[in-house]
């Protein structure tokens, strides 16, 4: 197995590595679900980091703790953003499977305030 994929095992956070236009990183840790190769993040739809992805998908992760603590080597990779409503289902599963009830909880947080959420799905550069 690939040794940057095989670092994300076992953790509950990985550090989203986006760059705004002035080419400033912004960090930013949230819950991920590995999938294969793939990563797949949850997060609100017009969120700044999403904002970031459409203006550029090449983006760094590692593994991190709550707090963005480093636990890991940054890893390149792309990012897409994916709205179709098998993958978002599938999503939801997936965290539930991996987090409990806590994503649950979030999404209906976002919900009530009339936010939506998207699917971000992210693979390493080869």
């Amino acid at each position: 197995m690939n040794k940057s994929l095989e670092q994300f095992d076992g953790q509950d956070y990985l550090n989203l590595q986006t760059v705004r236009h002035n080419g400033q990183d912004v960090n930013t840790p949230v819950w991920f679900v590995r999938q294969g190769d793939l990563f797949y993040v949850r997060t609100i739809a017009n969120s700044a980091k999403v904002k970031r992805i459409h203006n550029n998908m090449k983006i760094k992760i590692m593994p991190c703790g709550s707090q963005g603590e480093p636990l890991g080597i940054w890893v390149n990779a792309k990012a897409l953003e994916n709205n179709d409503a098998d993958t978002y289902s599938n999503m939801a599963s997936w965290l539930t499977e991996k987090y409990g009830e806590q994503p649950r909880i979030f999404e209906a947080q976002v919900t009530a305030r009339g936010e939506k959420s998207t699917v971000l799905i992210i693979s390493l550069e080869r």
